[in-house]
């Protein structure tokens, strides 16, 4: 079991300590909905120090992360990240992730805990170009500082004008006084807020600094517990329940990642080009429980015939909507807006609707 350099801190507040992605992370501190309601009404601090940095550098950079990744890096101005995944050559995906332009022949990639040494191997494997790779995951920590207040408390630690750094662009700067801090305008939470990068010999300076910063606007650790039900009211897609190796892009409601631009050949291009134009089978919709129940990953999903339909991905009760909520692959003939569809929980047919996502 892996440590992030956080992880004392984590213990003397007391987190309750669980196992994900071969890491031992905080999964809640004073409760799921408490620090929910945190970051959506005031600000809190996750460790994702789990996370995993891939750099990419050399001449041929920006010609592999196009052969690999399906949006469009050649888009991206120097400051700027963009979310994308990586096609997995039989219609697939082996992640998701973010890339982010440091300067011409520099990007960063940022990858899932749970996937780094697969999608380095993955990467090393696709590498006939000579781009230059390097698996920075266990030098580099990352905090994650998401709500409302998170702009207020972080702008007393740094000379950086944090209104110029807008929604996925980041700076460099210093940072409670530690040089060459990753700022970025990114998160996965739907509330605002940065993620910071940092070398791991500042791990507790800087965490320190943030909850001194924030004692006034009631700044609060929160664990991975919090982290998915944010997400998931936000229709954010998890890796290993709502995409995996078996989904497509398309499938997933993640065409907008998926650019077919002529200029930009990517792994499986053609049959991602195939599906957005002949339609698939499923695809991943959000759904509200009209039932009072909470939908769980892996339940199955009926018609009011009882017929299979489709399978929940992810689930919870929504703190802010105070009713249950989910995402699921589903027929085509079941994915329109209104549609009513069941879910199965503990052999008891629940109504649910398909709704619009982001739910809130």
């Amino acid at each position: 079991m892996t440590r992030t350099p956080f992880y004392e801190i984590h213990k003397r507040y007391n987190a309750k300590i669980v196992e994900f992605a071969g890491f031992e992370m905080p999964v809640e501190y004073s409760g799921i909905k408490d620090e929910h309601m945190t970051v959506r009404n005031g600000a809190g601090v996750f460790d994702v120090s789990h996370m995993g940095e891939i750099w990419v550098k050399g001449p041929q950079a920006l010609s592999f992360i196009q052969k690999v990744t399906t949006n469009d890096a050649a888009a991206l101005q120097v400051g700027q990240a963009q979310y994308s995944c990586f096609p997995n050559g039989k219609g697939g995906i082996v992640d998701d992730l973010l890339v982010y332009y440091f300067e011409p022949q520099k990007y960063m990639l940022v990858v899932n805990a749970s996937n780094i040494q697969k999608d380095f191997d993955w990467l090393v494997s696709q590498n006939d170009l000579g781009a230059d790779l390097e698996n920075a995951s266990g030098k580099i920590s990352q905090l994650a500082i998401q709500g409302p207040k998170a702009t207020q408390i972080l702008q007393k630690l740094t000379d950086t004008d944090l209104s110029t750094i807008k929604y996925y662009t980041f700076k460099v700067g210093k940072f409670a006084g530690i040089d060459d801090v990753i700022i970025s305008a990114t998160g996965y939470t739907g509330a605002g807020g940065f993620e910071l990068y940092f070398c791991n010999e500042y791990a507790q300076p800087i965490w320190e600094a943030i909850f001194a910063s924030g004692v006034e606007e009631g700044i609060k650790p929160i664990g991975l517990g919090a982290r998915d039900t944010l997400r998931l009211e936000m229709g954010y897609c998890l890796y290993g329940n709502d995409i995996d190796d078996t989904t497509s892009p398309i499938e997933a409601g993640l065409g907008w990642i998926t650019k077919f631009t002529d200029s930009k050949q990517f792994i499986d291009k053609e049959l991602f080009l195939k599906q957005k134009n002949e339609g698939v089978s499923r695809r991943l919709k959000g759904f509200e429980m009209i039932d009072r129940g909470i939908p769980r990953h892996g339940y199955e999903i009926v018609d009011v015939d009882g017929n299979l339909i489709g399978i929940v991905t992810s689930g919870t009760q929504s703190p802010v909507l105070e009713k249950g909520i989910g995402m699921g692959y589903i027929s085509n003939a079941f994915c329109s807006l209104g549609s009513e569809i069941f879910v199965l929980v503990r052999n008891k047919r629940l109504k649910a609707r398909i709704v619009k996502m982001p739910f809130i």
